[in-house]
């Protein structure tokens, strides 16, 4: 209120001394005709003035406050992946039945470009996951995701996230993921039931991270090609990925 109060005298401030000033010039040069025409002049172009300054400069600042948020949320992005993401979706392929098919076509290079990534999103989506508790090391995952749960955890207080909305479905999807495994004593002696409920959990999971990340890829392909390079070089789909430079 004190704030509005402060506007309100200021304006009204300005408004005065903007009359004071149009009869100092009707008194001075005693032509009311010419003030008043210049007047109503200068209020025909308060309509475009408010077209430039609420409209287009508004956007253009919305647009660059847009750009600046998605630079700091693929900041965070790209410290989850770099944390947990990477090897989590190693984990995850490593439970699909299927994943040589989709693998064949993510053998990611440095040469991608954005029709290579909009195919591969597609297939991604696309592919029949087959999810195998049996396939995979559950208690692997299991200890992978308590180790970074404080890093998680960290994600989820940072409230530009929420300005994000399938990553932050990916990060409950891994909470719920995480619950599950750490609720078990021993998650390779479970039931069958219970092994096809968290098949469906890896599945959830697998199939937003796979996206997310190549999406992250695609970031730092125009954004950080030497980071492109290094992700490229650590590849999880590809078996013969090693990070040392041949």
């Amino acid at each position: 209120m004190k704030h509005l109060r402060k506007q309100m005298l200021l304006a009204a401030a300005l408004i005065a001394l903007s009359s004071a000033i149009y009869v100092a010039q009707v008194w001075i040069f005693h032509a009311e005709r010419d003030t008043f025409f210049y007047l109503f002049q200068d209020l025909a172009f308060v309509p475009i003035q408010i077209l430039l300054v609420t409209v287009i400069v508004d956007q253009v600042l919305r647009i660059r406050e847009r750009m600046a948020l998605l630079k700091k949320l693929n900041m965070v992005i790209g410290a989850f992946f770099s944390e947990v993401g990477t090897q989590l979706l190693r984990s995850c392929i490593s439970f699909d039945a299927d994943a040589g098919v989709l693998a064949a076509r993510l053998k990611i290079t440095t040469a991608w470009g954005d029709q290579q990534f909009g195919d591969a999103v597609r297939e991604a989506g696309a592919h029949p996951v087959r999810i195998e508790c049996g396939r995979g090391d559950l208690e692997s995952l299991k200890v992978l995701l308590a180790e970074r749960r404080g890093f998680l955890l960290g994600l989820l207080e940072n409230q530009n996230l929420l300005e994000h909305e399938t990553f932050t479905e990916l990060l409950w999807a891994v909470f719920h993921l995480m619950e599950e495994l750490s609720s078990r004593k021993d998650v390779r002696a479970l039931t069958h039931p219970d092994r096809e409920h968290i098949a469906g959990d890896i599945k959830r999971v697998y199939l937003i991270l796979v996206t997310e990340w190549l999406s992250y890829l695609k970031h730092l392909r125009l954004e950080y090609p030497y980071l492109f390079s290094l992700a490229v070089r650590m590849n999880p789909y590809d078996p013969d990925a090693t990070v040392e430079l041949k």
